[in-house]
């Protein structure tokens, strides 16, 4: 699968390089596109132990850290797209991180073919659509990421076909197993489904789905995820994200009952000024089948974190601040003196740019 996503991300580029060129004689337009952004950020935990932190691309504490450099190509034609989205640095590592080499700095990979105005079908590697969070940090409104975006699907390599009737989308597709872009066994396949609704311009609903079986293991998982979106006014929005995850395990070639690991959060996004904005994320991860990697708890626990985030924009600068306090019905965190206790609370300031 991997060299054959370099060998579909060549034979793209040149085509369209050939095309670019015959366009820019009868055309000033170019179908090309580039943007990016390079983000870093300052965290510290109030206990001064970085092992506090159970979500992705903040594991650290006391010292300055780079998120990613990133950058995107972008070009398109009435019937065909492609997408390259590059990125180095941590935040990149931990997304790609069943990747080594070059192939980790891909975020993204794919190429597009619209049959019709109300079929596209795409071939590659692309972000997950499961859930409220993105990757990149200019995509969210808080810098730290939730428990649902850390222990759910971050990528998927293979087929869809996204279908548009009206106001309401269609997503079906087969991909490789969760996070793998080259899977140890190729037998092992995902199935991928969104369905998606616009009961309005300010409201909007996504149904999302992904399962499969796992390489490592071959237990079974479902996961399936809510996420709505709202736009009550100019300077009030807000996002709800739920989601559930079944996962069945295998014992000797027999599957035994389903354990699930759950999660719901709300987005409470306020901008009172053009400058400025102010984020509440609340969120309630419910892990006590212990099936998520909750640090060095000996038990399953139910964690409940409240994440209130600025957003400063100056030109293309972005600056979050951002505080954070999670209290759990276990001890899966620690004190300043490796005490094992039940809450846990850290400030964090980042930054990025833009382009």
């Amino acid at each position: 699968m991997l060299r054959k996503l370099y060998v579909m991300g060549l034979a793209m580029t040149l085509c369209f390089n050939a095309i670019a060129q015959t366009d820019s004689a009868t055309s000033k337009k170019s179908n090309f596109s580039f943007s990016g952004f390079v983000d870093g950020y300052f965290r510290s935990d109030f206990a001064k132990d970085a092992g506090n932190n159970r979500t992705s691309f903040t594991n650290s504490t006391g010292k300055l850290a780079l998120g990613m450099v990133s950058a995107k190509i972008d070009y398109s034609t009435k019937k065909f797209s492609f997408t390259a989205d590059l990125g180095v640095g941590k935040r990149a590592k931990e997304f790609a991180y069943n990747d080594k080499g070059l192939m980790a700095s891909v975020k993204q990979l794919y190429a597009s073919y619209t049959a019709t105005d109300w079929l596209k079908f795409t071939a590659g590697t692309w972000a997950t659509h499961v859930g409220y969070e993105l990757v990149d940090p200019v995509g969210n409104r808080n810098y730290s990421m939730s428990y649902m975006f850390s222990y759910g699907p971050f990528l998927h390599t293979g087929v869809k076909s996204d279908f548009t009737f009206g106001s309401t989308g269609l997503m079906i597709g087969v991909a490789s197993p969760t996070d793998y872009r080259n899977a140890p066994d190729p037998n092992k396949k995902a199935l991928l489904f969104q369905l998606s609704q616009a009961i309005s311009d300010d409201v909007k609903f996504y149904l999302n789905y992904v399962g499969g079986q796992r390489p490592s293991d071959s237990a079974k998982t479902n996961q399936f995820d809510l996420v709505m979106t709202a736009k009550l006014s100019e300077k009030f929005n807000i996002g709800l994200n739920g989601t559930v995850c079944n996962i069945k395990t295998q014992s000797r070639n027999v599957y035994g009952d389903a354990a699930s690991w759950s999660g719901i959060a709300t987005y409470l996004n306020f901008d009172p000024v053009e400058k400025f904005g102010i984020t509440l994320r609340s969120e309630i991860f419910n892990d006590k089948n212990q099936l998520a990697a909750l640090g060095a708890a000996k038990t399953g626990a139910s964690i409940f974190a409240n994440t209130i985030s600025g957003n400063i924009k100056l030109g293309g600068f972005t600056i979050v601040p951002e505080l954070r306090l999670e209290s759990a019905g276990a001890n899966v965190f620690f004190s300043k003196t490796g005490t094992a206790k039940g809450s846990a609370s850290s400030f964090l300031l980042a930054a990025y740019y833009k382009f």
